[in-house]
Formats: C-alpha cells, sequence, structure tokens
C-alpha cells in the first residue's frame, strides 16, 4: 500500500509534522469549559495511534463567548500544560483554533451578543450589540492574549476561526454584516476586522509560531462563495499573517454542509474546497467525510490539498491509521456519518461527545477497545441476537478471552439495522454490519444462522453467561402518546402496516397513495416515505410532533431528507394526530384540539404505515433467569431506541460478562 503522500512530514512555521493526517477542531464538551483528564485521555488516544496534528476545540477567547473551552475560566492554565506534557512524547502537535461566536453564542450574564451587526443568531435569537470600536479593540486584544497565552503553555500553533458564520465571517459576510462604517460595505472594510485580529495575534506570539485561518463557503444569498474565500486567503496571505488555510463549508443555515451525514459521498466538500487550496500556495488542510488513508493520499497527490482531516472516521476508530499501515484495514472500525454521538448528543444529555458505534469515544481512560484485557477466568458466553447490540457483545466478550457461540433466528446477521439499510442513502448502515460481522469470525465467535432459541433450546449447565439481544419488533397498537387513553381507530386494518413490512417488501402491497404515521419524532418515519416516494406513491407524513425529525434535528440529515423528498410527491403535516383508518382514507384532527373537536379531516390513504417505538422482545430473558445465574439483556430487547444505546449496552455486556 502506497501512501507516501500522506505519511510525508510537513513544516508549517516552527511546527515539525510527522505525517500529514490532521484532526481539525470539533466540539466534544468533555472538559465542561476547559481542559480535564476525559479530553487529554481523548486526544492522548488519537495521538497514541500516529495522528500527525490536532486542533484543540474552539477556545472561546473572551467572556461574551463562552464555549467548550474557555481562556477565561481559572485553572484553564493547568490543564493546558497537563494536554501538552502529556501529548509530547507521541510526536502530534498540537494546534489551538481561537473563537469568538458573534451572535451565535450568548454571554453567561444573559446580555445580548456582540456582533458586526444587530442581526440575531439562527440558534440564539437574540439581537446582537453592533460593535464599538472599543468593542472591537477589545475583542481584537482578546484573540492576542488567547493566543499568547497559547505559545506559552506550549501549544504548537494557533487558528483564528474564520468559518462556519462565526464573528469573523460576520463581519466578513454581506448577508450579516450591514454597517456603514470602515467596517462595513467594501471588501476592504468588511475584512478590516480579521486583518486587524490576525495582526495582533502575529504580534503576540514568537516569530515563526503557525498562524493559520479557517474558512468556508457560507452557501447562503449574499454570503462568500468560493471565490470571496479565495479573495480573502489571498489579501491576509499577502499581507504575511496566516502560515496555512484550513477550508471547510458551511454555517448555521446551511449546517448540514459543515458536518455532512451519511448521504454525503467520501470527499464531498472537494468541489468547493479544490479551488480555494489550488488558490494559495500555502499549506491546506481540507476536510469532508475522509474515511481511508487512500482517500487523503490521493487528495494529496492529485495537488487538492497539502493535509486532510479526519474527524469522525478517527472518532470511530482512534486506531484508524495504525491499523491501516499494519496491513488490516479491514479492522478499521467504519463511520457511518450518523452524527447521532459526535454531533446530536451535544445538544442532549448528558451534552458531551460521544459515537454511536464506538462507546469508548469520549471515554478513553476506561472504556474502548484498547482498554480491553483478557479475562482470568475464560466462561462458555451464549449471546442470542445478533443485531448490532449481540455482535458488539459477542465481539468482546471474544477479544476478552471468552469462547463465545451466537445464534441468531434470521438467515443473516444485522438484525433492525440490516432492514434501515434498505432505505434511500441509509446504505452506509450496512458497513456497521459487515465490519462487526467480520470481527466476531476473526475472533473466532461460533455463529449459528436461522437458529431460533427458547429457554428450552438453552441448557443451564452449558452456560456460564447468557447475553438476550433478541432486539423489538413494531408496535401495531395505534397509540399516540398524546393520546394514549385513544388508540387509532382502524388500526388492525390489512392495509396498515409497520416500517418493517414495507421496507422487507414481503408483507406490503404498495398503493397509489400512503399516509406515514410518525410516533417517534426520529429518523425512522422520513426514511420510510422516501423509500416509498421514490416507488412513485403519494405520500403525506402526520405526525403528532411540533416538526419532522426533532429527535434527529441535530445529526443534520432531516433538511437534506427533505429537499430530497421535495423532488416527489410529498406532503407533510406536523403537530396532527390520527383519529381513524379507514378502507382507503384516514381521519385527522390538529393535536392541540380536545377529542370532540369537529376540526376533522379525511385525506386518501391506500396503506399506511404506523412508524412507533418499538416493542422489545424480553419474554426469553425472564424464562432464562429461572435456570441460569448470569443472565442478561441489552439493545432493543432491554429497551427499544437506537443505535447508540444498543452498541453501548452491548459493549458493556461483553466487558462485564
Amino acid at each position: 500500500m502506497n501512501l507516501k503522500h500522506v505519511m510525508s512530514p510537513l513544516q508549517i512555521g516552527t511546527a515539525q509534522i510527522k505525517n500529514r493526517i490532521v484532526r481539525a477542531a470539533h466540539m466534544t464538551n468533555l472538559g465542561a469549559g476547559t481542559v480535564n483528564d476525559d479530553l487529554i485521555a481523548y486526544h492522548l488516544e488519537r495521538a497514541r495511534n500516529e495522528v500527525g496534528l490536532t486542533f484543540i476545540e474552539v477556545l472561546g477567547v473572551h467572556w461574551s463567548t463562552p464555549s467548550s473551552i474557555n481562556i477565561f475560566v481559572d485553572g484553564v492554565e493547568d490543564g493546558y500544560r497537563r494536554l501538552v506534557d502529556t501529548i509530547a512524547p507521541t510526536g502530534m502537535k498540537l494546534f489551538q483554533q481561537l473563537w469568538h461566536a458573534g451572535h451565535n453564542s450568548l454571554p453567561l450574564d444573559g446580555s445580548p451578543p456582540w456582533s458586526a451587526s444587530s442581526l440575531p443568531g439562527l440558534a440564539g435569537g437574540v439581537p446582537a450589540i453592533p460593535m464599538t470600536r472599543a468593542m472591537i479593540d477589545e475583542i481584537v486584544d482578546a484573540y492576542a492574549q488567547a493566543a499568547a497565552k497559547c505559545a506559552q503553555w506550549g501549544i504548537d500553533g494557533v487558528e483564528v476561526h474564520t468559518a462556519h458564520g462565526y464573528l469573523p465571517a460576520q463581519f466578513l459576510t454581506p448577508a450579516l454584516n450591514t454597517r456603514d462604517d470602515e467596517y462595513g460595505g467594501s471588501f476592504e472594510n468588511r475584512i478590516r476586522f480579521l486583518t486587524e485580529v490576525l495582526t495582533a495575534v502575529r504580534a503576540a506570539v514568537p516569530q515563526g509560531y503557525p498562524v493559520g485561518v479557517r474558512v468556508a463557503p457560507d452557501g447562503i444569498a449574499n454570503g462568500l462563495g468560493v471565490g470571496d474565500v479565495q479573495q480573502i486567503v489571498g489579501y491576509v496571505q499577502e499581507r504575511d499573517l496566516i502560515d496555512f488555510v484550513n477550508i471547510s463549508q458551511g454555517n448555521p443555515q446551511t449546517s448540514e454542509k459543515i458536518i455532512g451525514g451519511m448521504h454525503e459521498p467520501a470527499g464531498y466538500e472537494m468541489e468547493k474546497s479544490r479551488p480555494i487550496a489550488q488558490s494559495t500556495d500555502l499549506p491546506t488542510i481540507v476536510t469532508g467525510r475522509f474515511r481511508t488513508l487512500e482517500e487523503a493520499d490521493q487528495a494529496i497527490r492529485a495537488g487538492d490539498a497539502t493535509m486532510v482531516s479526519f474527524v469522525r472516521a478517527l472518532i470511530a476508530d482512534p486506531a484508524m491509521i495504525t491499523k491501516t499501515l499494519a496491513g488490516t484495514p479491514e479492522q478499521v472500525r467504519p463511520c457511518i456519518a450518523c452524527n447521532q454521538g459526535c454531533s446530536a448528543r451535544l445538544f442532549e444529555p448528558p451534552y458531551r461527545m460521544g459515537c454511536a458505534i464506538n462507546p469508548g469515544a469520549g471515554f478513553e481512560a476506561s472504556l474502548g477497545d484498547s482498554q480491553i484485557a483478557e479475562t482470568p477466568s475464560p466462561k462458555r458466553v451464549l449471546v442470542i441476537g445478533g443485531g448490532p447490540s449481540g455482535m458488539e457483545a459477542a465481539r468482546i466478550a471474544a477479544m476478552r478471552g471468552h469462547t463465545v457461540s451466537l445464534a441468531e433466528a434470521m438467515p443473516h446477521l444485522g438484525g433492525a439495522l440490516s432492514i434501515a439499510a434498505r432505505t434511500p442513502t441509509r446504505h452506509g448502515l450496512a458497513d456497521l454490519i459487515t465490519w462487526l460481522q467480520d470481527e466476531i469470525y476473526r475472533l473466532g465467535v461460533s455463529v449459528s444462522l436461522s437458529t431460533y432459541l427458547d429457554a428450552d433450546d438453552v441448557p443451564a449447565n452449558e452456560w456460564d453467561a447468557v447475553i438476550v439481544a433478541t432486539g423489538s419488533t413494531p408496535r401495531m397498537d395505534g397509540v399516540q402518546m398524546s393520546r394514549p387513553g385513544k388508540p387509532i381507530i382502524g388500526i388492525e386494518q390489512p392495509h396498515v402496516y409497520s416500517s418493517h413490512d414495507v421496507l422487507t417488501e414481503q408483507n406490503a402491497h404498495l398503493g397509489e397513495t400512503a399516509v406515514v404515521i410518525d410516533e417517534t419524532g426520529h429518523f425512522e418515519a422520513l426514511a420510510v416515505s422516501e423509500f416509498l416516494a421514490e416507488k412513485g406513491v403519494a405520500v403525506t407524513m402526520v405526525t403528532r410532533h411540533p416538526a419532522l425529525g426533532p429527535k434527529i434535528q441535530n445529526a443534520w440529515m432531516v433538511e437534506p431528507a427533505l429537499r430530497r423528498l421535495d423532488r416527489h410527491r410529498f406532503t407533510a403535516m406536523e403537530r396532527t394526530r390520527v383519529v381513524e383508518i379507514g378502507s382507503n382514507t384516514i381521519t385527522i384532527a390538529p393535536d392541540h384540539l380536545p377529542d370532540d373537536t369537529n376540526n376533522l379531516t379525511e385525506i386518501a390513504a391506500a396503506m399506511v404505515v404506523f412508524v412507533s417505538l418499538n416493542e422489545g422482545n424480553h419474554p426469553l430473558r425472564n424464562a432464562l433467569a429461572q435456570t441460569i445465574a448470569d443472565v442478561r439483556i441489552i439493545g432493543d430487547a432491554n429497551s427499544p431506541r437506537h443505535l447508540p444505546a444498543a452498541m453501548h449496552e452491548g459493549h458493556l455486556a461483553g466487558l462485564s460478562v
């Protein structure tokens, strides 16, 4: 395997970087405002596995923009020095991203955000204070002081975050900068703030100390296009203010382009990144769902970039580089770009990054494959169920040295995940199934397919432990949780199907019109709707939720799915409940109205798909517990949820058995 381009060293200012593999800055919130042991362990795991350069996540440079790490938090210096001392022996370089969110962050004291203009941020929704000259000077000085401290603490370089709609971009972007003074209007005026920041940063750090920018076309009307970003890079380069350029894409209005989901191909940002990278002779970094070193080597070899960033790929498998260099790339756990752990978990408890398929991500000090030790007491372990939870439990138990057998009732492995992988743009889910399957076979797990087991088939004297991972089945009771006491009338009719019926195409008969009833608020109903729409069915999606896919919104999947559905015959009805299903129609009502409302509407429905939270298949656990001392239940069999919970419980079961 020829990887000479991506594995060659590079000099950026005073920083000698051992290869071209970069981890761009991304929020983890592991430190909750500072640098703690969890954040250090997270970076160390990637450093031990030959990453050349890591950008530490955004450092809030001023009290008006709190973030996951903040320069103004007491004790932050101690954390940084411990991080530097811990990483130094590995040879990985550490650059710090300097950040001010402008109107996209709210100060902790409840005051309005600061920005170029009074426009509110998309998420915060609070009109900003247009920064005065004194406020601008204060922020410029804050950037400089933060950079100086980074250099003093041993950080190898800094990057000013000029992308993704944050404060420098709010000055640069015509759509966001409505000023009529020397900081607004012409390009030279709009770039003045960034120029002052970079000039102050340059003056605050030692000569030769690497300083760079992260830039991005934003994809909005009257925003920053590729040509605008090229002009920005050329302007600051001509003034010798930067040593490298880190190229991304998107802003809050186009956030799905910042962290592209599994509907995006590898290198999806390159169409816009390539011309920016080729317009400068400075070292450049590109990103965009790269998953293999071969892909990175090709981009560098073609002259499309100097370095390539792997973020999610190295969250999914910190050992991606070392496994590849060892000649076993097939053992690399593949990132499936579901964004459920690395992104969505930042917005829900526990408000810290994880990974849907790597339970050790964010918990490197105690979890993950590198923490697995061989057991001193090997056991005979039976795993019943070959979905992701069962396969992960079998994999970990086998890695620990147990003798593991897995029985699966279906003729193939994968469980419900294999059904979900049938939907449009979700085929990437099959990558995880393939990897788990290959790993359990490689580790010597005895697998029996088409093998249905009940309690009588599991003799107590043959097994030291049994892990029940029998999954779940669709709950076709017609219950909508806004009216739990009034199930949908007519739910029992033969033209009412589950998502499993439709996607396996075994029982469902397609009609000209379909209504998809979404009870979960996750991606499942959108996926089924798209599956049917692509087959020419006119689909109406009805949900009691206030929006489509609210539970998966922060995985950045919903808007791309809606854009795809817009090409078909698709209608959405939010805040709506289904009252009754007829032979070829359904009756609906606004969900906020009382049950006796007369505000009823009939819509055509030759077929109906009820997408509900499933029912766990747990009776087997209860029966086995009567005769076997060590019986545990995991994944959907325990409680139907989603992939991150299934993988996490499988991992813990394999560790603790």
